[in-house]
Parts: C-alpha cells; structure tokens; sequence
C-alpha cells in the first residue's frame, strides 16, 4: 500500500486523544480485536488453519503501520469514514490469510466470496459516512483506494489457487503496483489524474467479476471469459492513463 503523507487539517469530528497516546492506536488496536475474533471463529469452525491466522495477522499489521506512518494527526480520531475502511480491511486481511489455507479454504470458497461481497458492501459505506459527516481527506480517500488495490490482488491470488484461471488473473490485481513501481523510473506518471466515470466504471467491473468469480457456480469458460474481459478492460483504462499524462508531460515541458 503506498500513501503520501499531507499536511492538511484532521478531518472533522476527530476527536483528541489523551496526551501521550494516539487515540488511533486505540482503533487500530480495536480492529486488531475484531480481527482476532473473526479468525478464531473461522479456525474453530473448520474453516481456515493456523497458517491462515499468521498471514492474516501480518497482513493486518502492515496496513496499521503504514495508517500509523502516514495519518496526518497522530493524536486525533481516524474519524468515522476510515473507521469503516479500517473495518474493511479487517475483512481483506482475512481474505489474505485464506492464500495460505488451501487445500482447506477451498471447501469453504461459498464463504470467501461472502466475506469479499461484505468487503465491497463498506467500500461504498466509508465514502457516504465521509460525505455525511463532512469528514472526507486526501488520507481516507488514498487510505480506500489502496485498500481496494489490495483486495483485488487478494482475489486473484484466491481465484489462481482455487484454479478458476492460471497465474496470469494476477496480472489484474498486479496492475496498479507494477503502475507504482514505474512511477520511480518515470516520475511523470505520478501527476495526478482528473477523476474519470472510465476508470471507476472499470474499478466496479474488475471487483465484480472477481466476485462472481469466487462463486463455486461459476467456473470454467464463464469465468475465463469474465476475467478476460477485466484485464483487458483494465490495461486498455491504464494504457489511456499513460497516454494523457505523458501528453501533460510534453505540454508542462513546453
């Protein structure tokens, strides 16, 4: 996950913390807890095995680090718009730990494609509660989007492993990190970018089709064909990403 850091205002309604001690180590501290429960319940019932649980636990650790890194205002509330998307990835690191439960969580894929339909569902929840409760900032939105980028690449990785399609489905949840990795050869790339009813119709379409793709129904040609049409609708948005910011290039260096 890759965020900047911005010297903007906490968001409103954050709440200071006592002196000392960040309030959002608290939050993060919580998510911690409802992680731990969720994954215990699922280690109980059958349904994930103990390597699950480690690589859970490390993937949750590493978004906490990073929020603890890059939040503005260190001893403020995440506010309630990223205390959703901190409840989301709660459910992605449990996504990730279920790469390291096979052949177990194969039986369980019904399950796995509930947890990612859950996991959409607050995707849309953080941006209506960060408009209701005038609490948007330039972190929860990058705090969203590369959370998104993760699940993705989560899900491809469980559609390979589940054989729904070969190793090349990683390319679509690749794309954006191969994107950022470019960015340090070619710094121009990491202008920024008008939003786009193009690249968040393409964003819907990818994490649909992974979905549906989760579903034990759908397999074989359906969803090479749903997957096929991801990545290529993906490269083809990123490939007229590249194009206009490399004319904003040519024009800036004129």
């Amino acid at each position: 996950m890759r965020m900047n850091k911005h010297s903007v205002s906490p968001p409103a309604g954050a709440v200071p913390g006592p002196t000392g001690l960040p309030i959002a180590w608290f939050e993060l501290a919580a998510g911690l807890g409802v992680l731990l429960v969720l994954l215990a319940g699922l280690v109980v019932g059958g349904r994930l095995p103990g390597a699950s649980v480690v690589l859970a636990l490390f993937v949750y650790a590493g978004i906490a680090a990073l929020v603890t890194r890059h939040w503005p205002a260190p001893r403020r509330s995440l506010g309630p718009a990223n205390r959703v998307t901190l409840g989301r990835s709660v459910l992605v690191a449990t996504l990730a730990g279920a790469l390291a439960g096979f052949p177990l969580v194969a039986q369980h894929a019904g399950l796995l494609a509930g947890l990612a339909f859950f996991a959409l569902m607050l995707d849309g929840v953080d941006g209506w509660v960060a408009r209701r409760w005038h609490c948007a900032s330039d972190f929860g939105a990058r705090f969203d989007m590369e959370l998104d980028a993760l699940l993705m690449l989560v899900l491809c990785g469980l559609l390979w492993l589940l054989d729904k399609a070969g190793l090349w489905v990683i390319a679509i949840g690749a794309m954006r990190y191969l994107f950022v990795l470019a960015m340090y050869v070619w710094p121009w790339l990491d202008a920024g970018l008008p939003d786009s009813r193009r690249r968040k119709g393409v964003c819907v379409w990818q994490v649909a089709s992974l979905l549906l793709c989760l579903l034990p129904a759908v397999r074989g040609s359906l969803a090479t064909a749903l997957l096929v049409v991801a990545l290529a609708l993906l490269a083809l948005s990123f490939a007229v990403d590249v194009r206009w910011l490399y004319r904003q290039r040519a024009v800036s260096s004129n």
